[in-house]
């Protein structure tokens, strides 16, 4: 292996890492805005009344009833 060998980094990886060094509170900033969506508890029992009252799409759903009726 010669002295002047790098480990190559891609453009991405070096666009990354000088925008956390530009900005060090990004990553504290992305968990916060993925609590306000993702993070949370599940109410069970509202999830599983929204479940029972799903009311099934049909096969065709712009297909009119009864064209000749």
């Amino acid at each position: 292996m010669p002295l002047f060998w790098k480990p190559y980094k891609s453009d991405v990886t070096q666009f990354i890492e000088e925008l956390k060094a530009r900005k060090p509170t990004l990553e504290e900033e992305q968990r916060r805005g993925r609590a306000l969506l993702w993070d949370r508890q599940i109410d069970r029992q509202a999830q599983s009344e929204f479940e029972r009252a799903r009311v099934p799409q049909p096969p065709y759903v712009y297909q009119t009833k009864g064209l000749g009726q």
